[in-house]
């Protein structure tokens, strides 16, 4: 894969190399890579969460019936 930069991207990229330690470009552009990943899985988590609706009111009764399930090696549910 070949990318074209202009040269201020590419005295950037250059920097990064340098700073941050990396060894190349390419393991800069795969971590750039993996990070962009990451943050959509958790964009993808967050709307999933944000359409399942209100969950249980977490008060000090929930908590308490979380401890005792704990205790008692209960599953969720």
């Amino acid at each position: 894969m070949n990318i074209s930069l202009p040269g201020p991207m590419k005295a950037f990229v250059d920097e990064q190399i340098v700073e941050r330690g990396y060894g190349t470009v390419s393991e800069y552009v795969r971590e750039l890579i993996r990070k962009d990943r990451e943050l959509q899985q958790v964009r993808s988590l967050l709307l999933e969460g944000a359409r399942s609706g209100p969950g249980p009111v977490v008060d000090a009764a929930y908590i308490e019936e979380l401890r005792a399930r704990a205790r008692r090696g209960d599953r969720a549910g």
